[in-house]
């Protein structure tokens, strides 16, 4: 989909980039061979051009930091196709809710395996930066307001220069609104016994009744939880891109 947007050009917005493929300019190749284009003029076009190749060149050359601020972040679910072989699906546990709390737990799944880091066990500054530095794209569920800047605030420094999709958003873009539960069982999604039912009040209420009684049978559950919040995460990312790309592409004028 990154290749069919125009909309990080400046001056075109959505309903300019959707005139450029009702004229049947829809992607970067057909923008940059085309000779002119229409409600464009020429020097306005060869500026175009420039921007283009440049996006195209950190497109091959994987390069998804240059795409960092380039879009809004709203649109940010344009770049998933392209480098979800190298994003990572991030939720954390706190110890509270605001942000002098501490992180407890950091969840991390590539799509395949998860990883889990624990205050006090592997935890750190060095482990997380070196561990997030591997992706090139930070999936969430309203890591906007919360994850980040949680984890911004207690380890400065460590989130490095990538796009962030915020799947919240996304999913309230398509007509799902809600927490994160609420959205999983509105797609059919079911969690393991052991953890269905469980919400962030009680993932709290697991560590802390961890941390008192020394017993690893609530560190377990807390894990558990943790890993359906992320492994759900790519379950959504897929869907609601599917459906965005659906619903601006109605027409069926686009079809990659």
């Amino acid at each position: 989909m990154i290749k069919n947007s125009f909309i990080f050009l400046p001056g075109i917005g959505n309903e300019r980039e959707k005139k450029l493929w009702n004229d049947g300019v829809l992607d970067w190749d057909d923008f940059l061979n085309a000779s002119e284009i229409k409600r464009i003029n020429p020097s306005k076009k060869i500026f175009y051009n420039q921007k283009i190749h440049e996006a195209k060149k950190h497109l091959h050359g994987y390069n998804s930091s240059y795409f960092t601020g380039l879009l809004r972040p709203i649109e940010n679910w344009r770049l998933y196709d392209f480098f979800k072989e190298d994003a990572v699906f991030l939720d954390i546990e706190t110890d509270g809710l605001n942000h002098w709390n501490d992180i407890t737990v950091v969840g991390l799944y590539d799509g395949f395996e998860t990883k889990t880091m624990i205050k006090d066990i592997n935890l750190n500054f060095k482990a997380l930066k070196e561990e997030l530095a591997r992706y090139k794209m930070i999936i969430t569920f309203n890591g906007a307001t919360f994850d980040l800047p949680f984890i911004k605030k207690r380890y400065p420094g460590v989130l490095p220069h990538i796009p962030h999709f915020d799947l919240r958003f996304a999913c309230r873009r398509i007509g799902l609104t809600g927490g994160l539960k609420k959205i999983e069982e509105e797609l059919g999604m079911k969690r393991r016994e052991l953890v269905r039912g469980l919400d962030g009040g009680d993932a709290l209420t697991l560590w802390k009744m961890y941390k008192g009684s020394g017993d690893e049978h609530y560190l377990n559950l807390l894990v558990e939880y943790n890993e359906e919040d992320i492994i759900n995460l790519k379950k959504i990312a897929n869907i609601t891109t599917r459906r965005l790309k659906e619903l601006i592409h109605k027409d069926n004028i686009l079809n990659n």
